[in-house]
């Protein structure tokens, strides 16, 4: 399975833990956005965007440039896709979980219906 990763895949959910930090995720996926720019919606202090952006760079979810005295942000996707490959193994389990359990009730409504009507 992909435990191999289990380091990288703990920060990617911690990361993804926090509101704010996914919304700086859904704003960096249309672009680069300076720090600023990332802090500006959240009503925060450039220092409070700043924690919020060392946290998605120690996931490897963010990658931060320095050009003259701006901080420019870009979307790394590349840990979101391990995680997301975790995830699909429970969604295969869960999947096939639920699909037995909706073939169970529909068999127990079946054989229901078929004594109602052996009753009537």
């Amino acid at each position: 399975m992909v435990e191999f990763h289990a380091h990288r895949i703990d920060a990617a959910f911690h990361a993804l833990s926090d509101a704010t930090r996914r919304r700086m995720l859904r704003e960096l996926s249309a672009g680069e956005r300076t720090v600023g720019q990332l802090a500006e919606p959240h009503a925060m202090s450039l220092a409070a965007a700043s924690k919020h952006i060392k946290v998605l760079e120690g996931a490897g979810l963010v990658q931060r440039e320095i050009r003259g005295r701006t901080h420019v942000c870009r979307l790394d996707p590349g840990p979101l896709a391990t995680a997301h490959q975790w995830l699909t193994f429970y969604e295969r389990f869960w999947t096939g979980s639920l699909d037995a359990l909706e073939r169970l009730l529909r068999e127990e409504d079946a054989r229901n219906a078929a004594e109602g009507d052996v009753k009537t």
